[in-house]
């Protein structure tokens, strides 16, 4: 792999910018938005930056979690929400603060259900919302963490069509790579989760794909590279030779198809996905099928780069999260939305990283987004913004239960 177009450091204003830690510890989920964090350790862009990354797979979302908090691990391939979560006490763990270095990817994310409903003809959103509010015939629907980004994307998604995300339907916790299991095994009716597993339960015949994530939300925030405050506190310099590793990495997998290719091939191999390329390769490359016959080329597909702004920490992205939580009763409260962002998004340390490798950077730390219930998100108004929507659970517990 030809790197040679990287920057070359800079020297930064405490005298060297070489990095404090040099070897550092970086968790990731089986997941296809890995794949920065992937190309970065293994195809020479982090030993540019002075950098070893060694790559811990890691089986739940919760145990990453754990292992962040406690600096096992440095940073970690991570959940938009999760980051959020730990850092405001949610989730039955102290609050401890938190730190979110840069966007991974966009988009890329699936609703499936399974193939008792497909037989039963539930294959459209109506007849979905019909089965949903039939006497007895209640539904349990998986997603990968209880605040997670999958959780809110079946939460918004089930609200939109006009189900109670919290009291129509049964919402269980499973690990992205043991969805299919679950689905064989009768234990759930349909998950949402992120790529390879959407793409491979259609290609083993077991349901189909009702709806993608950037259906709901073109070009949302997804996967963040994330790490304990105490970890860019101590390790300035390490974190910003991260960013930068991630982000070169980043920009050569969307120079071309063909580097798209090579990266699916890679993430396929046992260490990462261990998955057969035909089950990642073709949505990384945004081609879709759902299994219902319909085959399309998705223009808001899975982006790592996109000119940087699949990875800028924009301060509106990080909030819609805890708009949400509050919306669905994880918070009691409404924090400060603005400041929590200030907080946790590091923008600044972002901008330099990114400006030492000539990715540009959009001026401002808000963006607007329209979404699929016609609501607009803008950061400007979080608390009004939170207390919108017709279906809510402002004052009420969540009922998510783990899955065994």
């Amino acid at each position: 792999m030809n790197t040679s177009h990287l920057a070359t450091p800079l020297a930064w204003l405490n005298g060297s910018d070489a990095p404090e830690k040099p070897s550092l510890d970086i968790g990731f989920m089986a997941l296809t938005d890995c794949a920065s964090v992937v190309v970065a350790a293994t195809q020479g862009f982090a030993q540019q930056f002075g950098l070893t990354l060694n790559l811990k797979r890691q089986n739940s979302w919760a145990g990453l979690r754990d292992k962040l908090v406690s600096g096992e691990l440095d940073a970690a391939h991570c959940l938009y929400g999760l980051v959020y979560a730990v850092h405001l006490g949610i989730g039955g763990v102290p609050a401890s603060s938190m730190a979110v270095l840069m966007g991974l990817n966009q988009n890329g994310q699936a609703i499936n259900l399974s193939p008792a409903l497909q037989r039963k003809g539930v294959t459209s959103p109506e007849a979905l919302a019909r089965q949903a509010h039939q006497h007895g015939a209640r539904m349990t629907f998986a997603q990968t963490f209880p605040t997670g980004t999958h959780a809110m994307w079946l939460y918004y998604w089930l609200a939109s069509q006009g189900i109670h995300p919290l009291h129509d339907v049964d919402s269980v916790v499973v690990p992205p790579a043991q969805m299919l299991a679950h689905l064989e095994a009768g234990r759930i009716d349909g998950f949402c989760v992120g790529e390879p597993w959407s793409a491979d339960a259609v290609a083993r015949g077991q349901g189909f794909t009702l709806a993608t994530s950037q259906s709901i939300w073109p070009d949302h925030p997804e996967k963040v590279l994330g790490c304990a405050r105490a970890f860019v506190e101590q390790y300035p310099n390490s974190a910003r030779a991260l960013i930068k590793a991630i982000l070169a990495a980043s920009r050569f997998i969307e120079q071309s198809a063909e580097n798209r290719r090579s990266t699916a091939q890679l993430l396929s191999g046992s260490a990462f996905l261990d998955t057969p390329l035909s089950s990642i390769e073709p949505r990384l490359l945004g081609d879709y099928q759902d299994g219902l016959g319909n085959r399309w080329q998705d223009p808001h597909g899975l982006r790592v780069f996109d000119q940087g702004r699949a990875n800028l920490p924009y301060l509106s992205d990080g909030m819609w999260f805890m708009t949400q939580f509050r919306r669905w009763g994880l918070l009691r409260d409404d924090p400060d939305y603005l400041g929590v962002a200030r907080d946790v998004q590091q923008l600044a340390l972002y901008r330099e990283a990114a400006s030492a490798v000539a990715v540009p950077c959009p001026e401002l730390p808000m963006r607007s987004s329209l979404l699929i219930d016609g609501t607009r998100w803008d950061g400007s108004d979080p608390h009004g913004y939170a207390r919108s929507f017709h279906l809510h659970a402002l004052d009420e517990a969540p009922r998510a239960r783990v899955g065994q």
